[in-house]
């Protein structure tokens, strides 16, 4: 649980962010899909197990833990440091007469688009209200964390170092995708990251990777099949991370060398311009460049910002125009697409932005590992 120290400080930042879009209320959205709880966790404490759950923050007053009614019995309604709890038949219903009979003129909403329920949308557009997206003046407001914040963010990626060594140990030709990642997910959960965990994949034979993720199945990994395993997680604190490093038993093929030879300089051309003051977009664009001058093409943005939410603005991309600032935390996961669009090679590292540089959270290096490097110590952030 934060202190109350942390909790003010969130506080304070969100409800500046409102003054200055004169705002008179917030409506923060989560849901059970993975990574879209992550702002209710972050304002009230609460961890949603099921359904949805709004926090209601006006610009004066205590703020007000809103349920759906079907919802009662889900989660454990003591953790939270938000006090008063509400259970709602409709809770936009509710929010629509709360905010009328306040005299709210405009109510933001965290989620709009992508997270609020849309039986709950249908009640809050009936009001006299107007209502106001509020996703990325909500994120910016939380983008630079505090230092207590960092303790969870780097327990996050030191469990993740940890899964990743049980991942390896379990590697080998012959397993399916699904129980070669399966250590993982044990250390994970065993470490407290409960349903905060995304495992994807990107696969294929003949030392190459098809460009597209999905979810490990049944499909026997063979000797020369080269495996890009997404290890997304938060720990218990919240904080999301993200980690991949390529994985063959065999040997890659050469167009996948010729990716290959690329990462390092990429990666460290993008850590070094990861520092107070620069543009998320240059980040973007020297990934990008580097990975252009030898015919390669990125599959889409090279990174956003990582928080208690999954994906959080700004990102970093070429149209992002925000100047970063010491201790945002980003995911940074360049996908490397051929000239045909048919195979690809990833990473991922999760940065903080320094005063001079970035610097990587995790100092595993990029290769390809084989069951074989599981035998040598790795490395913790």
């Amino acid at each position: 649980m934060p202190s109350s120290t942390e909790i003010q400080r969130r506080y304070d930042k969100i409800r500046g962010a409102m003054r200055e879009q004169s705002v008179d209320a917030l409506i923060v959205c989560g849901n059970q899909y993975a990574g879209f709880e992550g702002a209710v966790f972050y304002t009230s404490g609460f961890e949603i197990v099921h359904r949805y759950v709004h926090v209601l923050i006006p610009l004066e007053g205590e703020p007000t833990l809103l349920f759906p009614q079907e919802a009662r019995w889900i989660g454990d309604k003591e953790k939270p440091f938000v006090k008063e709890k509400v259970w709602a038949e409709i809770p936009g219903r509710w929010l629509r007469e709360r905010a009328q009979d306040a005299a709210w003129k405009r109510v933001a909403v965290y989620g709009l688009d992508y997270i609020m329920a849309v039986r709950d949308y249908r009640e809050l557009q009936q009001g006299s209200f107007e209502l106001v997206p509020f996703d990325f003046h909500f994120d910016m407001a939380r983008a630079v964390k505090s230092e207590e914040e960092l303790v969870e963010i780097r327990d996050s990626m030191d469990i993740i170092h940890e899964g990743f060594r049980a991942l390896l140990e379990g590697f080998a030709p012959g397993k399916t995708e699904a129980e070669i990642m399966a250590p993982a997910v044990e250390v994970f959960f065993a470490r407290g990251a409960g349903p905060r965990m995304m495992n994807i994949v990107l696969s294929g034979e003949n030392g190459e990777a098809e460009a597209h993720f999905k979810v490990p199945g049944h499909r026997r990994v063979g000797a020369r099949d080269l495996m890009l395993y997404s290890l997304e997680i938060a720990g218990a604190g919240g904080y999301w991370v993200e980690f991949s490093r390529a994985l063959i038993a065999g040997e890659p093929s050469k167009r996948t060398l010729q990716m290959a030879d690329v990462y390092p300089d990429a990666m460290e051309a993008a850590r070094r311009l990861m520092h107070d003051g620069v543009l998320a977009c240059e980040v973007h664009q020297v990934v990008a460049d580097t990975f252009a001058r030898h015919g390669f093409a990125l599959g889409h943005l090279s990174g956003h910002s990582i928080g208690t939410t999954m994906i959080e603005h700004p990102a970093i991309g070429a149209k992002s125009q925000i100047e970063l600032k010491e201790n945002m935390i980003f995911s940074l996961h360049p996908q490397v697409i051929d000239k045909d669009g048919s195979v690809c090679l990833y990473t991922q590292d999760t940065f903080r932005i320094g005063k001079s540089e970035g610097e990587n959270l995790s100092n595993i290096p990029w290769k390809f590992y084989s069951k074989a490097d599981a035998q040598q110590p790795v490395s913790k952030a």
